[in-house]
């Protein structure tokens, strides 16, 4: 067969296959994947370096399909390609327990590099990797020696383009000129809704100029030569982050092309045999995938293990020029933590004073980052009052990639999604720092974070109602509870200094994403030789001061513990006797055994938890004659003391909450 013969089988194959899958599974969107198959088609099998049999290995190029409703095209050129991704997996498209779920799902699907599905998420998580490359690149590359060289390739949509997400971690790549991201813009200018005239008209191109990127622009998305060449242009400009507008039509060549109905639903059996028609298909059988076809395809194996070859020996090399680097980065590959991580961890003495957890969260993370160089992170624009600056770490900037700072600027939302991409990249342990209230700016990052299990330290300062006169538009209410909604996402609110470093501790070892939320106030700092902190803190709830047959038990968080313990102590004077239970994490608390749960807070027991924050779910673990001392308003603009008096957390509030409890027993 001719070039273009074999291009042109290749790309309906790829149409074909979607299509076939969306139609058996009833389910899914065609349209994408038919008029952006020339893109996948190029990437995989002329731009990509990449290794079929090996998809982990780690100097790979990474592709993420922003726009992941296009899923079935994902899924067919895997197929086509050689991942362990079997036929009969794309026939179970969208079907309970297969490997092509309805969006890209990190961690089910072989060479799927992140969950995608809301938009605009796989464009900011690409900025990430390219952070990634390119600082690992700056630790471990040396002359004649560049180990860590890769691009990040992903196909956009509109869609993506439109969400904030994609403006913010547009402008931050830009700003940091990272020149290894390669994106594609599938612009078919077609929405849900309509065309994109009703609600998109300005001029994307100007629009990422003006971000400080480089532009290509195809206007065939079906011209290979045109696309390859604008690729291969945007990869060596050297300066900037590149994006490739590649005008397309939405479900090409089917009845319902340039229209939205070829958007989100099946074709139709009438109207997948005149696209098969349009596209020389035969019409029988589906799924039908040409010998020619699949051969050329699978050279992808070939060559991947030719790629993966000249790697190694360029690593057989390094190894013997660089054998401590060489040692360093088979770790750091392996996102292994160093033996000495732990080495300069701090214990801090009552002596010493009261000390805000925002404080003491800072001084932990830079005792890690001594011995561990592979954590990098930052706030937004909040680095000065959340503690998340890295004191000898550097600015991560095109000037020093090396730099363990990223300055995001205020954006929340990128900051989540990107530290996502940095984690999922490999190597590397991202943290982020803004207020706990605008943890809600970066939401659907942090849920995305426990989909995918990353392992990003999302560390929430300004803790709760205490942080005082900046008032209720600050003050964080239902932000607490929201979080520990969210499935495999660790949430951590430590009491003191010392729990603070115990929740580090249980965060870097832990196999994803870990929220920290601390305290903008001074705290006591409770000493770790009279309390098991260290202990028993890995439990997420455990008896900080017990009494002989408790009369009652107090459950606190945070900045409430030391609360409940000055309350243990007026009761004790009223001999009543009490348990203090500090509850640092729910859902590490969960996971324990019955028997260890049950310990710590027997049934029969009346409790009452304080926590300065929204009531819900309190419940669950007081019982039903237990009672919550939480909120359920918004806080007010005070010093911190007087708004949390006034709002009940007290000596003396705890004191008459328990007392009242124990004469109802």
């Amino acid at each position: 067969m001719e070039t273009r013969d074999i291009d042109s089988l290749c790309v309906n194959t790829i149409r074909c296959l979607a299509i076939d899958m969306v139609e058996k599974a009833k389910s899914g969107h065609p349209g994408l994947p038919l008029g952006a198959a020339p893109m996948a088609y190029l990437l995989y099998t002329k731009i990509m370096n990449y290794n079929p049999k090996q998809p982990g290995w780690f100097n790979r190029d990474r592709f993420i399909l922003s726009a992941g409703h296009g899923s079935a095209m994902l899924y067919s050129i895997l197929h086509l390609t050689g991942y362990d991704l079997p036929l009969e997996e794309l026939k179970r498209f969208r079907q309970w327990g297969s490997k092509t779920p309805g969006h890209p799902e990190y961690g089910l699907t072989p060479g799927v590099e992140v969950t995608t599905g809301p938009l605009g998420q796989g464009f900011a998580n690409g900025v990430g990797m390219a952070i990634a490359e390119r600082f690992l690149a700056a630790h471990f590359n040396k002359p004649d020696f560049p180990v860590i060289d890769h691009f990040i390739y992903s196909i956009v949509s509109d869609g993506d383009l439109m969400e904030g997400v994609s403006a913010e971690a547009a402008s931050l790549a830009g700003h940091l000129r990272l020149s290894k991201l390669v994106y594609l813009y599938d612009n078919n200018k077609i929405t849900i809704d309509g065309s994109t005239k009703i609600s998109f008209t300005e001029d994307v191109g100007k629009r990422f100029e003006a971000y400080g990127w480089h532009t290509e622009h195809v206007l065939d998305a079906n011209n290979l030569e045109e696309l390859e060449a604008a690729i291969h242009k945007a990869k060596g400009n050297g300066e900037k982050p590149s994006l490739i507008i590649v005008d397309s039509h939405i479900g090409f060549g089917s009845p319902k092309q340039d229209t939205s109905a070829a958007h989100g639903e099946p074709l139709g059996l009438d109207a997948i045999k005149k696209t098969k028609e349009k596209l020389g298909w035969p019409l029988e059988p589906d799924f039908l995938i040409p010998e020619e076809a699949l051969t050329h395809f699978r050279q992808a194996v070939d060559r991947g293990n030719k790629q993966m070859a000249a790697w190694q020996k360029l690593m057989d090399g390094y190894k013997k020029a660089y054998p401590e680097l060489a040692a360093k980065f088979k770790m750091v590959m392996q996102n292994e933590l160093p033996q000495n991580w732990e080495a300069d961890l701090p214990t801090f003495a009552p002596q010493s004073g009261p000390i805000a957890t925002r404080d003491a969260c800072g001084k932990v993370m830079n005792s890690i980052a001594k011995n561990f160089e592979m954590l990098i992170g930052g706030s937004a624009d909040l680095a000065a009052s959340t503690k998340t600056d890295l004191k000898d770490g550097g600015d991560f900037s095109p000037e020093n990639p090396g730099g363990r700072n990223i300055r995001y600027g205020i954006r929340e939302h990128a900051m989540g999604s990107i530290s996502n991409g940095i984690n999922l990249h490999g190597g590397l342990i991202p943290f982020t720092g803004t207020f706990l209230v605008f943890s809600d700016y970066m939401r659907p990052a942090i849920r995305l974070a426990a989909l995918m299990k990353a392992h990003v330290i999302f560390i929430f300062s300004h803790d709760s109602i205490a942080l005082g006169e900046d008032g209720p538009t600050h003050q964080p209410i239902s932000q607490l509870i929201s979080l520990r909604a969210i499935p495999h996402l660790t949430v951590i609110r430590p009491a003191d200094a010392n729990e603070t470093c115990a929740a580090w501790r249980w965060a870097m070892k832990h196999d994803g994403p870990v929220v920290i939320a601390t305290s903008r106030q001074k705290l006591p700092v409770l000493d770790a030789s009279l309390y098991p902190i260290y202990t028993d803190f890995s439990k997420g709830a455990y008896i900080m001061v017990d009494a002989e047959n408790p009369e009652i038990i107090l459950i606190g968080t945070g900045s409430e513990v030391s609360l409940i313990l000055e309350a243990r102590e007026k009761l004790l004077a009223q001999n009543i006797r009490a348990r203090v239970v500090s509850m640092p994490s729910w859902e590490i608390f969960d996971n324990q055994p019955a028997e260890y749960r049950r310990h710590v807070l027997p049934l029969e027991i009346p409790k009452l938890s304080v926590e300065a924050a929204s009531t819900h779910g309190w419940h669950k673990y007081v019982g039903e004659h237990g009672d919550v001392i939480g909120l359920e308003r918004f806080g007010a603009s005070a010093p911190s003391e007087v708004v949390m008096k006034n709002l009940g957390f007290s000596v003396e509030n705890v004191v008459e909450f328990a007392t009242r409890l124990i004469s109802k027993k």
